[in-house]
Order: C-alpha cells, then structure tokens, then sequence
C-alpha cells in the first residue's frame, strides 16, 4: 500500500504558474506509475498526466499539453506537476495518485489504486 499526499495549490492569476507536489510513503514508489487528475465543481473526474515508473515516457491530456509537465524522483518518492500558462479553466481540486499495475500511462480512473486527498487550484482571470 501508498499513502500519497499533494502540496502546493494554491490562487494565481491567468498566465501565472504552480508546481504541485506529490510525496509517497509506503511500498516502494518506483513499482507504480504515476497520475495526476482533477476535478472542477459540478464536473466528473478527469485525467491531467501522468509518467511511467522509470520516469522515462510521460503523457497528458490535450488541454494542457505543451502547458504542464509532469515528473517523478524515485529517490524522493515525490513526482511533480509543473503548471504553467494557467487558466481560469485549469480552476479544480488536483488529485495525485498511483497505478500498481500499468506499464504504459493509462487515463481510465478505475485503473489507479491509490489516490491523494487532493490539492485546490484556483485561477483568477
């Protein structure tokens, strides 16, 4: 088992930038993949980024390619999200969390094992 926590939210501007952290305890972080999620008000959960257990391929989702980069330092246990070029739209709660048994990133929710008690970012226009 992972317990997972995120840090760093927080309120910004539109054009302004966060990094969201994610820090791990428990079984051996690099066995899992990593994910990143949100969840804005009256909308279902949905899928940010996420990197695979070596850190090596990473992928995202349309609306925030070439905005956000996702990372991960197996020595720290802690994988990251670099947010840049905000938008009010990016507004959500932020969720961390880690995936047991896919090698390759995937985006379905149900495939994540373990998730992080969210982290709220708020972007201002």
């Amino acid at each position: 088992q992972v317990q997972l926590v995120e840090s760093g939210g927080g309120l910004v501007q539109a054009g302004g930038s966060l990094r969201l952290s994610c820090a791990a305890s428990g079984r051996t972080f690099s066995s899992y993949s990593m994910g990143w999620f949100r969840q804005a008000p009256g909308k279902e959960r949905e899928f940010v980024a996420g990197i695979i257990r070596s850190g090596r391929s990473t992928y995202y989702a349309d609306s925030v390619k070439g905005r956000f980069t996702i990372s991960r330092d197996n020595a720290k246990n802690t994988v990251n999200l670099q947010m840049n070029s905000l938008k009010p739209e990016d507004t959500a709660v932020y969720y961390c969390a880690a995936d047991q048994y896919g090698w390759a990133v995937r985006v379905r929710i149900t495939a994540y094992d373990y998730w992080g008690q969210g982290t709220q970012v708020t972007v201002s226009s």
